[in-house]
């Protein structure tokens, strides 16, 4: 074992709420030399962990896994067809247009050509599909520039630069332009400040302003028909309030549609017809519909069109004169398809354990038609069409199955909470693997924010189940497997319930003889990165590794930077005392005591615009301070790169090669 570059400690200490803080790694918040030249010691001490045999065999199983085609959903036009597809030998997928599906693509734009560390991350064709917008960002800082192209010609027809966070559901056409909501800058600190704008195509003039009045909790979402503008704002993920814009484009008013309810509502403009997916009185979520010229609805007297069911209706789209809606029951989807009245369903089969992704489902709104991209644990993502007049899908974009293919067994199984709750988990290992409570396993989770852990396929992944490795995914409260309940039983004050079913799962794999502690090992990002932190400062005794990865950790101050503000809403605000009680209680960087501690991974990034890196800085100096055992307390932080989007493949490569190296060295995986 190598011995951590020492790390300075100054004496920070406040009382907040009558509580005396201890905050000693204070100082790694910040972005002068001292921070970097720590960044580069911890980067180096790495290193020296991770270079070694099993990075070695690693590496050729990785790249060789990389070098496969990757389709994105295809989003459906009047003029044709839109894509990104990233070919086996490129770094970054092209936006590609086919004026049908089984024409030659057109590229529209190839990152592979730009500056390395610009990406195209996300695109919004207009209505008829002769011009499309599309964001590029600079190192994954998801902070956009917005270019806007003609389709027939390739032509660049606008350029809008430095937009912020803005993106495809905050971007909605007219025939002269669009609406779209700019933020300001994650460098100036002011990305949680909006503003609602109008950019006539064309124009070089400052775009007008429509409000500004968006709180920072607050993200809207923005739907046209006809040029009509229907405003959606989304405060955290349990409010919404939906507004329409009246006047022209440059001059009007906001008038409350549907504004008073504790509820959330996505609307979709049809025909005149507002529809809502929304959670009022129904945790499942149904539709519900009313005139887009009404005002102040009562939500009560909103027209039921979907009802609320059994399963989760997580998502809907149109097409045509169709609605489709994409259910979800015990974590994995189904889709069926309605009429504009709610009658007519017709189902849709998705065989074995499917998953539809957010944003996998795109309609066409002038035609019966939606595609949507599915994946599995065993086998690897396809694009497929739907007839929504019929219910027939059929498969346009699927990768090439190769010869290292391997046979998976996919199970799902369910664990006791320690409320007596049933936690549900996938756990997927090769076919045949012997049950002899010591394969090594990883165990990932989640558990907020309304996000429901799916089916998901990873070719990176391949060789751990190659290799005897067990994966296992656990659908935690907090996310939305169940609905508004389960995640509302897994926010604010419930956090801990989270926590809890992690670690039942983690006992139950353990008891079912599928492995050991010291085999174990939880994984997490983001706010499964919190989840990983509470993990292994309450029970590190049921882990042996742990990889936690763009982590919120420091749960008293995560509203102070970046986007943290926005996140009270599920979290709770530090500043009320309340909530700064239960977050005291279960911070994993106010946690950290005197004890031995299994193997950990830190990861974060420069340039993460959501998560503050000083996260995961901090944690690792605390805890490489801390621990009495000889366990290695690892950071990675990766430059040129953000919270996760934008991602060349190559930087996919080499991040997997530092999770699976660690793993498989800390686990003992047997090559």
């Amino acid at each position: 074992m190598t011995t951590p570059p020492e790390t300075e400690r100054r004496d920070v200490v406040e009382t907040v709420h009558g509580e005396e803080v201890r905050d000693p790694y204070r100082w790694l918040e910040g972005d002068d030399e001292a921070v970097h030249e720590w960044v580069d010691r911890q980067n180096d001490h790495t290193d020296r962990h991770l270079d070694g045999d099993a990075r070695e065999d690693l590496a050729p199983r990785m790249e060789a896994r990389a070098e496969v085609a990757d389709y994105g959903v295809v989003v459906a036009r009047e003029r044709g067809y839109f894509q990104r597809v990233e070919a086996p030998d490129e770094d970054r997928a092209r936006l590609l247009f086919r004026p049908r599906l089984d024409a030659e693509p057109d590229v529209l734009a190839d990152p592979n050509e730009w500056a390395d560390e610009e990406s195209l991350d996300w695109f919004a064709p207009s209505p008829d599909g002769s011009l499309v917008a599309y964001g590029v960002a600079e190192g994954g800082d998801e902070q956009y520039d917005v270019t806007v192209l003609d389709v027939s010609s390739g032509e660049v027809r606008d350029v809008l630069p430095d937009r912020g966070r803005t993106g495809p559901d905050g971007l909605a056409w007219t025939d002269e332009g669009f609406y779209y909501v700019a933020t300001g800058s994650a460098a100036d600190g002011e990305q949680l400040d909006k503003e609602l704008r109008y950019h006539e195509l064309g124009t070089d003039a400052d775009d007008p302003v429509l409000t500004d009045e968006v709180g920072e909790h607050v993200w809207p979402q923005l739907e046209t028909e006809d040029g009509r503008l229907v405003v959606a704002f989304h405060q955290g993920w349990t409010t919404s309030t939906v507004h329409r814009w009246e006047g022209s484009p440059t001059d009007g008013e906001l008038v409350d549609v549907v504004a008073d309810a504790d509820a959330s509502f996505r609307p979709l403009v049809r025909d005149g017809v507002v529809y809502l997916r929304t959670d009022y009185e129904a945790p499942n979520a149904r539709i519900l519909a009313c005139d887009v010229d009404a005002v102040e609805v009562d939500p009560d007297d909103l027209r039921e069109v979907v009802p609320e069911r059994e399963a989760i209706l997580t998502d809907a789209v149109l097409a045509g004169d169709s609605l489709v809606v994409h259910d979800q029951r015990d974590a994995h989807s189904s889709l069926s398809v309605y009429d504009l009245d709610g009658g007519g369903r017709r189902e849709v089969d998705l065989p074995g354990y499917a998953a539809i992704g957010r944003g996998a489902l795109r309609g066409r709104p002038d035609a019966p038609e939606a595609f949507f991209r599915a994946q599995w644990f065993d086998r690897a993502p396809r694009v497929s069409r739907l007839d929504a007049e019929t219910g027939e899908t059929e498969v346009v974009s699927e990768r090439e199955t190769t010869d290292e293919e391997i046979d998976l067994a996919v199970d799902q199984r369910f664990f006791e909470s320690a409320d007596g709750t049933e936690i549900p988990a996938f756990v997927v290992h090769r076919e045949g693997l012997d049950r002899d409570g010591d394969n090594p396993t990883v165990l990932y989770g989640y558990g907020g924010f309304r996000v429901s852990l799916t089916p998901s396929y990873d070719r990176f992944r391949t060789p751990f189940f190659e290799d005897g490795g067990v994966y296992v995914q656990a659908n935690l409260r907090g996310g939305a497997e169940y609905g508004e309940d389960w995640h509302r039983a897994g926010m604010y004050e419930n956090k801990q319930n989270v926590f809890d079913d992690f670690h039942a799962v983690a006992e139950g794999l353990i008891e079912a003889d599928y492995t050991s502690p010291d085999r174990l090992a939880a994984m997490g990002g983001s706010n499964g990165g919190l989840l990983v932190g509470a993990a292994i400062t309450q029970r590190p005794d049921l882990f042996g590794a742990a990889v936690c990865a763009v982590p919120l950790l420091d749960m008293l101050r995560f509203h102070e930077f970046l986007l943290g503000a926005s996140w009270t809403t599920e979290y709770g605000d530090p500043d009320d005392p309340e909530a700064f009680a239960y977050l005291r209680e279960y911070s994993p960087y106010h946690n950290v005591e005197e004890r031995a501690y299994p193997s950990v991974l830190f990861k974060t990034a420069e340039g993460d615009s959501r998560v503050h890196p000083g996260h995961a800085r901090k944690m690792t100096a605390r805890m490489q301070h801390a621990t009495t055992g000889d366990d290695p307390i690892l950071l990675r932080t990766e430059t040129e790169t953000g919270h996760g989007a934008g991602k060349p493949t190559s930087m996919v490569v080499r991040e997997n090669l530092d999770r699976w190296t660690f793993l498989y060295d800390q686990l003992g995986v047997q090559r």
